[in-house]
């Protein structure tokens, strides 16, 4: 454990009894643009070279973070079963789907299995950092993926079509998409 007494160049001084240098690439996961913010802060570091010659100590936040991390996701990962309803955060978006950080660890949502109706980019229905309740469809333990989905916690519309609409009913509807074979119509 130690202190942050300074910034300097190329990243901070750390008092962990004696004076020990914080590379600003080992502040955190990802290097942070303003190191002022930690001088005066106490954190807990990793000794990760000293030069007895020199009287040089280097220590890292990082690694200590990223070790924390490490037995976070592995705790998850071995309580995770296909079924079960998380809640997590949007991460990132992609054109095929949208990853969620499920408190340590990542699934993705597919595009398809996000909602009932057609979705063309996962934009129009999430963003990132929004918070949202999904079920693990899947997890491959050996690739440690995990698939998740949002729509199947809501009720398959597939699922009483048959009573609400009739053969030979009359029915309002919108035009979604024409094809050269017919419309769809929602």
């Amino acid at each position: 454990t130690g202190r942050v007494r300074s910034k300097v160049k190329g990243g901070l001084v750390v008092n962990i009894g004696v004076d020990a240098f914080l590379p600003s690439s080992q502040v955190d996961i990802q290097a942070p643009k303003n190191l002022d913010q930690f001088v005066g802060q106490t954190f807990d570091f990793k000794v990760v070279k000293i030069n007895r010659e020199r009287k040089n100590i280097v220590v890292s936040r990082r690694e200590l973070i990223e070790e924390r991390r490490q037995d976070k996701k592995r705790e998850i990962l071995s309580k995770i079963t296909p079924g079960e309803t998380r809640r997590g955060m949007v991460k990132n978006i992609t054109d095929y789907g949208a990853f969620v950080d499920l408190g340590g660890v990542d699934g993705l949502l597919h595009v398809t299995d996000i909602a009932w109706k057609r979705i063309n980019h996962p934009s129009e229905a999430l963003q990132v950092g929004q918070t949202v309740d999904v079920q693990v469809i899947r997890f491959n333990s050996e690739t440690q993926r995990i698939s998740l989905g949002m729509k199947q916690l809501q009720s398959d519309p597939w699922a009483d079509a048959a009573e609400k609409f009739a053969i030979g009913a009359k029915l309002s509807g919108r035009v979604t998409n024409i094809t050269d074979y017919g419309a769809f119509v929602e």
